[in-house]
């Protein structure tokens, strides 16, 4: 039995966004394995008991709770507020399920550049500790895999010790997807067509699942709503979550004001668009999910879309929805490979308004649709999914590379060290690095890559 405390990055409460979401599931697979688990969370949890237990942390408690792991399961920014985490002795893992560099290029698109250049450099940090220091990393999908293998590589990771451990690396990263629970959803209480004034029972409803985050589209589906209206009077588009759990992030999202202003200017709102004004609660979702026709989930052409993996995609499968997603990520790679429901692409109306027609006028390959994902989901359950996890836990082990001194340094870093006099890295890494910056030019000292380096050098060596 391996003990794991799993350190949240955000509150897990019954209204939680999907990182919470994952370290509940998680966590319960652990414990169902038969590891003692302990969930820390930023702040008091009103879930009810969990088996485990779930305790809030602070700045002043987190490393005393750290202390007692053989396992931190870490995530975000956790390691990046608590940076004593690093040295408190237990095997890290690391969660790097979600990408969040590339989603603030999209959540401070809009800020001034200053503001985008200090989120964009802490979010970057943050990620390169955790790569540095983490002993086992889970990703989401094999393609995220293969963008933090590159990162691993550029901060010598990918390295002779971690190779000959494992020449596939699988020991040091592995894909964890989000699951789903293997307790099929109940019918317990219908949320749309029972508590929503103006969509009624023969209605085809099509739900918008999770958040409406800036790197969606909504506005297309909107537009293609518009479009068929005539045709389907009966077509009914719901966001089931227009407003996120934590306040903070709520006021980041001007996606949702700018989705709200296109379906009132087409007169659609509460007539054929609906927006759900609250969260749903992680254990009631079944009542929306199980009330809707097609799942759908749409976003524009960037960077984060090929690296996501929009987890609330697995809460339609769960309900045995068909779906109607953009192309470009893996969950829709699978939806088009398996049939499970429509791809189109990215920002093209004409081809959402065919998918969604289609929807609501084939049945009989919308029903198809429907009993391919039922038949997909069992093996997309949080104890299948999660056995990389598991495994680690069953012999939790540093990584390969843990004594070799350059492990974790940026390669312009690591060049410089290699290209300077061969003394004794271990003992004297301070005085080469030095010697070596000091032969750099001054327009590349001056840079500002080398001053974020030695900045954060600093912190590091001021840490110990």
């Amino acid at each position: 039995m391996t003990k794991v405390l799993v350190v949240a990055n955000g509150p897990m409460q019954r209204r939680m966004a999907g990182p919470s979401i994952r370290c509940l599931e998680l966590s319960r697979v652990l414990h169902a394995r038969g590891h003692q688990v302990t969930v820390a969370v930023p702040e008091p949890s009103d879930l009810p008991d969990q088996g485990f237990p779930v305790v809030p942390y602070t700045a002043d408690t987190i490393e005393s709770l750290a202390r007692d792991a053989d396992v931190l399961l870490v995530q975000g920014y956790v390691m990046r507020r608590h940076p004593g985490l690093a040295r408190v002795g237990a095997r890290i893992v690391v969660d790097l399920y979600d990408p969040f560099p590339l989603e603030n290029l999209l959540v401070f698109q809009r800020a001034p550049m200053d503001r985008r250049e200090a989120e964009h450099m802490e979010s970057s940090t943050a990620i390169w500790e955790q790569l540095a220091r983490g002993d086992f990393f889970l990703c989401s999908s094999e393609r995220q895999r293969d963008f933090w293998v590159g990162g691993l590589m550029a901060l010598n990771r990918v390295n002779p010790y971690t190779y000959s451990a494992d020449p596939t690396l699988r020991s040091l990263i592995d894909v964890v997807p989000f699951g789903i629970p293997a307790t099929p959803p109940t019918d317990t209480a219908r949320a749309i067509r029972s508590r929503i004034a103006g969509i009624d029972r023969d209605d085809t409803v099509l739900l918008w699942g999770g958040g409406v985050y800036n790197w969606f589209d909504p506005e297309i589906l909107i537009r293609a709503t518009a479009r068929l209206a005539e045709r389907h009077p009966n077509l009914r588009l719901v966001f089931m979550g227009a407003a996120h759990p934590e306040p903070g992030i709520t006021e980041l999202m001007w996606a949702v004001p700018e989705a709200r202003r296109v379906s009132d200017e087409l007169g659609l709102t509460n007539r054929f668009v609906f927006f759900n004004e609250t969260w749903v609660p992680y254990e009631e979702r079944a009542g929306w999910l199980l009330d809707a026709d097609v799942g759908v989930s749409t976003h524009h052409d960037h960077v984060e879309t090929r690296y996501s993996f929009r987890t609330r995609v697995l809460d339609y499968f769960w309900a045995g929805l068909p779906v109607i997603c953009t192309a470009g990520d893996s969950l829709a790679d699978m939806v088009e490979h398996r049939q499970l429901g429509a791809t189109v692409p990215a920002e093209d109306v004409e081809s959402v308004v065919a998918a969604i027609d289609r929807m609501a006028t084939d049945r009989r390959w919308r029903n198809a649709c429907a009993r391919r994902v039922r038949e997909l989901a069992p093996t997309l359950r949080w104890e299948t999914v999660a056995q990389p996890l598991v495994r680690y836990c069953d012999g939790a082990r540093p990584a390969a590379d843990q004594s070799w001194a350059p492990r974790g340094l940026p390669f312009p870093i690591t060049a410089m060290h290699a290209a300077a006099p061969a003394a004794s890295p271990r003992r004297d890494m301070r005085t080469t690095l030095r010697a070596v910056y000091d032969r750099l030019p001054l327009s590349v000292r001056r840079s500002r890559p080398v001053r974020w380096a030695v900045r954060e050098l600093r912190r590091e060596r001021a840490r110990r």
